[in-house]
């Protein structure tokens, strides 16, 4: 699925989809891809809408969010937390939790802290600042 096809990629998470829409079997990924789909209604039309949305360009000057950014970006938080990496994530993911009463809002408060990094790293053309990332979680948990 992480490769650099766009479309493909796409395709995985409308298959997901579709999968639990038609109740039929999916694998793990495809379990933890279609809870997070779940989750956002907004993009069910996008995902059950192949030919409309595997091409399509979301940009910001067009005032639509990418639904496939968005997703992927909870299933990156996901890996993240579930591997304690960058060190020291899982806790402040915990923390987060309890400061927003739940999961699905504290992944939405790291995914600015998240942006902000990956933003920055390709701007000033860096490795991705895990410390920088880290220090933004504990401000968003702080405020």
């Amino acid at each position: 699925m992480f490769g650099t096809d766009r479309t493909q990629m796409r395709r995985v998470f409308i298959e997901a989809w579709r999968k639990r829409l038609s109740g039929e079997p999916m694998d793990p990924l495809e379990q933890i891809i279609a809870t997070v789909v779940e989750q956002h209604p907004e993009y069910h039309t996008f995902l059950e809408d192949p030919d409309g949305v595997l091409e399509k360009d979301f940009t910001p000057e067009g005032g639509q969010s990418n639904p496939f950014l968005h997703l992927s970006m909870h299933l990156g938080l996901q890996e993240q937390i579930s591997t304690n990496r960058p060190a020291g994530i899982s806790g402040l993911y915990r923390q987060l939790i309890m400061k927003c009463g739940d999961a699905h809002t504290a992944e939405h408060e790291m995914m600015e802290c998240l942006g902000q990094m990956i933003w920055e790293s390709q701007r000033y053309n860096r490795m991705p600042d895990e410390q920088a990332y880290l220090q933004c979680i504990r401000t968003a948990i702080e405020k």
